[in-house]
């Protein structure tokens, strides 16, 4: 683990966000003065998902939606921890008047700025701010996701994405999820999820450090890369999360292994799993 990824660890969540819009203040503030930003793009130092580019890997996930999940213009799709819209932006492209939106997430910030950019012009896209635990994200409440139900009707998402969120859950929580977005999601819907996943092969290629990221905590069903901020990352075990599948009733479609652990042939760099409800 890198030294710069350990001291931002060091930060409450709260001071990690304070943090990112220090770092990138000079650069948007040159992105203010020559107008080089799109409106639909936030400011760097607002962006609190991921990395890389935030327009192209927005439409890396669309294509991934597409391609593996089915997803089509007059889709329905919920959005599990949505962040500040990096889906939702070209999915205003995307979606017709008869597709629509939903998407949550425990950040207000990002909830709050896709509310204000995003929905005016697109009011088929609905966003929600939840207040739940995670010691990466928000310590400012108590309320646990493996508690939560999601607020909407049973049987009425095509499509559930999930991008980089069970990497950040501890397993009573995944199972939760898990169980949510089988109520919600249509017969015949699918659902596009990545993780950080763990079979024998990839225990040896983490036990040779053969890969970007190494987990050395084990814990049994799942494993942490930090165990100070247990949230931050989190691999596991695919039996584990095979039995969760067969619990609610979800069918594994197709696994496509990620570029962390070495794979040549990863379509993303986290593991991708599709899911579908018979």
């Amino acid at each position: 683990m890198s030294f710069l990824r350990n001291l931002y660890y060091l930060l409450s969540p709260s001071m990690r966000l304070v943090a990112r819009r220090i770092w990138y203040f000079p650069s948007d503030c040159w992105d203010n003065i020559t107008g080089k930003r799109d409106s639909m793009v936030p400011p760097k130092g607002m962006i609190y998902v991921g990395s890389g580019d935030f327009t192209e890997r927005g439409n890396d996930i669309l294509d991934l939606l597409v391609k593996y999940a089915g997803l089509m213009p007059e889709s329905s799709i919920l959005d599990i921890g949505c962040g500040i819209g990096r889906l939702a932006v070209p999915l205003t492209n995307f979606l017709n008047e008869k597709g629509s939106y939903d998407g949550f997430d425990i950040v207000k910030k990002g909830i709050d700025w896709c509310n204000k950019y995003i929905t005016p012009g697109y009011p088929n896209f609905r966003f929600l701010h939840i207040d739940l635990k995670n010691d990466l994200y928000n310590n400012k409440t108590e309320t646990e996701a493996r508690s939560f139900v999601f607020p909407y009707k049973d049987d009425i998402f095509d499509c559930v994405v999930l991008t980089s969120v069970f990497t950040h859950m501890m397993p009573d929580d995944v199972d939760n999820y898990i169980h949510q977005i089988s109520r919600v999601m249509r017969s015949g819907g699918k659902c596009l999820v990545t993780f950080f996943l763990v079979n024998d092969d990839i225990l040896k290629v983490m036990e040779q450090e053969n890969t970007s990221f190494v987990f050395n905590h084990s814990f049994g069903n799942y494993l942490l890369m930090d165990k100070s901020v247990k949230e931050a990352n989190v691999a596991y075990k695919e039996y584990f999360l095979h039995g969760l599948y067969d619990k609610y009733g979800l069918k594994q479609e197709e696994v496509y292994y990620g570029q962390w652990s070495g794979s040549d042939n990863g379509v993303s760099f986290q593991d991708v799993v599709i899911l579908s409800k018979p």
